[in-house]
């Protein structure tokens, strides 16, 4: 049966070095949330956290409204979905399934039954027979995902289940996944620096910095509504404009820039005289030849393409202060070649105002 887990004040030490800091997070049931962030930045350790290999030096943790604290792991009734798989050599496919339900006493029967409908839900049941050094990548880590959903865990936890298959599997392993946590249901928390894999997945997400949560929403909230320069560049690619607010106008803002006057459609909660920076994603600059009298259009020169298939990449220097990346998609050929003077142009409504900051 899927829960809610949720994290009060969580903290986690190793020595000196604090690895989480002061975690609050509600997942809700069924949810399919992601802990997304660079190494180092805590998402693991408190995957772990949740499923008891750590013990927190301060804070809660409940499954619904059950305290965690003191719970051990295999109390905790969560299933486990690590990096590499750990699957048993010498064990097949259907014993590696059955292994966790042997271990809490389910009947024979009932055994048989739940490992062939689990091996049915990650398309395995015909593989059953087969050792895990018989297997693709691919195959084993959905023989590691039939394991971890067979003994109907409250929590599947997953620890970058993908990152060592080849781009081709990742792609049809996101597919998997989601009509796996359809059909399922299940309270998961993944863990991942795919931004990829955590925008296309993920019912909610967290990105984590330092230990710490910068920001908590929904893939579509934090790409389009970042709330620091961190999440902007962590989060796909961004152009960061600095500049100093000179009005604010109703719901907008008026700001000078390295590259000129520049017109935003959100103030959030900037006043004159503040310090800002602008983020402007790259697929949101348009490019014309000729001027074309739009908002925020500014002259600029074309420093190099690249080809990326169903879109094409421009670097351009705008008025020689500031270079920008800008993305054209389905170009067919490249429209603008290096050393070509253009004009470049954003919509005020696609440009977010963050917090300066002095290290960005």
């Amino acid at each position: 049966m899927a829960v809610s887990v949720q994290l009060r004040g969580v903290t986690k030490r190793f020595g000196e070095t604090v690895a989480v800091a002061q975690v609050d997070l509600k997942i809700e049931r069924g949810e399919f949330f992601f802990l997304l962030g660079p190494s180092g930045c805590g998402k693991t350790t408190l995957l772990r956290v949740v499923a008891g290999f750590y013990e927190p030096e301060e804070g809660e943790i409940y499954f619904d409204d059950r305290p965690m604290h003191g719970v051990p792991p295999h109390r905790r009734n969560t299933g486990m979905v690590f990096q590499n798989y750990a699957l048993w050599p010498h064990m097949t496919v259907y014993e590696n399934v059955e292994y966790g339900l042997a271990l809490r006493k389910v009947p024979p029967a009932e055994r048989k039954r739940r490992v062939m409908e689990a091996l049915e839900t990650v398309q395995m049941e015909r593989y059953a027979d087969r050792t895990p050094n018989q297997l693709s990548g691919g195959q084993q880590q959905r023989v590691a995902l039939a394991r971890a959903i067979v003994i109907e865990p409250d929590v599947l936890l997953l620890d970058e289940p993908l990152s060592n298959l080849d781009a081709r599997l990742r792609d049809e392993m996101r597919q998997e996944l989601r009509r796996i946590h359809q059909q399922t249901g299940l309270t998961a928390l993944y863990v991942t620096h795919d931004q990829r894999e955590a925008l296309s997945l993920a019912t909610r997400m967290a990105i984590m910095r330092d230990g710490r949560i910068a920001q908590i929403g929904t893939p579509r909230e934090v790409y389009t509504e970042p709330t620091s320069a961190f999440v902007a560049t962590f989060i796909g690619d961004t152009n960061l404009l600095s500049g100093r607010v000179l009005n604010r106008d109703g719901g907008g803002l008026t700001v000078e820039t390295e590259v000129g006057t520049v017109f935003v459609s959100r103030a959030r909660n900037f006043q004159v005289g503040d310090r800002v920076l602008l983020s402007v994603r790259p697929e949101a600059l348009h490019l014309a030849a000729e001027k074309q009298g739009r908002p925020n259009e500014f002259p600029a020169r074309v420093l190099g393409t690249t080809y990326l298939g169903s879109l094409e990449e421009y670097e351009l220097a705008v008025n020689d202060a500031l270079r920008v990346t800008a993305l054209l998609y389905n170009p067919g050929r490249t429209v603008y070649a290096p050393d070509q003077n253009v004009f470049l142009s954003f919509d005020p409504a696609d440009v977010v105002p963050l917090v300066w900051e002095a290290s960005d």
